[in-house]
């Protein structure tokens, strides 16, 4: 049985490096044989259908599909609807942040980001804040996030290690696999 996964690919479309066009993403995902293959913005976030494939392995295909097809070098993190699912269920900010756009949420790609964020979570980030779930961090940036020590303290922890996406993109993609 087929189950939905999510791709969010690093740093995609973000100033002048590393274009790509939505609708060429798509095509290049159908063509390693996954379905229902559906974009979301212009930021690199795919939602598919994939049967006896893991998130792993889906992370690979895409990576190495995105050099060989389109010219483009960049980190991919695949998640199975359940495991979105579950990010979505942890995160603890929901009742600080008033404003979903500014609600942020990095992926962890490994359990040992985990560990080494342990300290973060534990400063005081004034009216920001920074929470860890299990596979993600979630940062409260009521200021916007180019001016949030927080987040900016996660890149420079995490660097391609880590992807984020805002509250109401997780969201959608949330939606998007719950639809079918």
């Amino acid at each position: 049985m087929s189950q939905y996964y999510v791709a969010l690919l690093r740093g995609i479309n973000v100033g002048r490096a590393k274009r790509v066009a939505m609708a060429d993403l798509r095509l290049m995902v159908e063509g390693l044989g996954y379905t229902d293959v559906r974009s979301l913005l212009n930021s690199g976030n795919v939602v598919f259908r994939a049967e006896g494939t893991s998130a792993p392995e889906a992370a690979a295909a895409i990576e190495e599909a995105l050099v060989l097809r389109l010219g483009v070098a960049a980190r991919v993190f695949v998640l199975d609807s359940e495991e979105l699912a579950a990010i979505v269920a942890a995160n603890p900010l929901l009742d600080v942040a008033d404003n979903h756009a500014r609600l942020m949420v990095f992926l962890l790609g490994d359990p040992a980001q985990r560990e080494r964020l342990a300290a973060l979570a534990e400063q005081d980030w004034g009216c920001e804040q920074l929470a860890l779930g299990e596979r993600a961090a979630y940062v409260w940036c009521p200021d916007g996030i180019l001016d949030s020590a927080p987040a900016a303290a996660l890149g420079k922890q995490l660097g391609d290690g880590t992807t984020s996406r805002n509250w109401n993109t997780l969201m959608k993609l949330h939606a998007m696999c719950a639809e079918g």
